[in-house]
């Protein structure tokens, strides 16, 4: 019997190589997953889902030991909800998803580090800078 998780994927596309055999395929659909090989004679049709794993690996799970099934699946959703928000993409122009495209960051800045996954990935945020105070002038509410 093998473990069938509650959030189960519903589909596998895969391509067409030899390594996939019929009993690869019996497996998936033992589990009710759908195993939908990739057109013939379309080697981009998984370019895609490929450069998403290759970056995953490089920059996540090749520097972390995996303990279990819920270790990857927390630490593949962290990465995840990282690279859809805070990580820096080539074709933005090096900004992140949530970046803002109007606003235009400034070298006075402040810029603060938010650690994820414990220090392997790190996301840096602008903050305004604070005026700093004269050592003889101090924040009083009365002007």
């Amino acid at each position: 019997m093998i473990y069938r998780h509650p959030q189960c994927f519903r589909f596998l596309i895969r391509d067409r190589d030899s390594k996939f055999t019929t009993a690869f395929d019996t497996v998936f659909a033992g589990n009710g997953i759908a195993v939908i090989p990739t057109p013939p004679q379309s080697p981009r049709a998984n370019a895609f889902a490929e450069r998403w794993i290759r970056t995953a690996r490089a920059e996540c799970t090749d520097r972390l030991l995996i303990t279990g099934e819920r270790h990857l699946s927390a630490v593949l959703t962290t990465y995840a909800e990282h690279y859809n928000t805070g990580r820096a993409h080539r074709s933005l122009d090096l900004r992140a998803p949530d970046d803002h495209p109007s606003v235009v960051p400034l070298p006075a800045a402040v810029v603060r580090r938010r650690q994820l996954l414990g220090g392997l990935l790190n996301e840096y945020h602008t903050t305004p800078p604070q005026r700093l105070l004269h050592p003889q002038e101090t924040p009083s509410s009365a002007a």
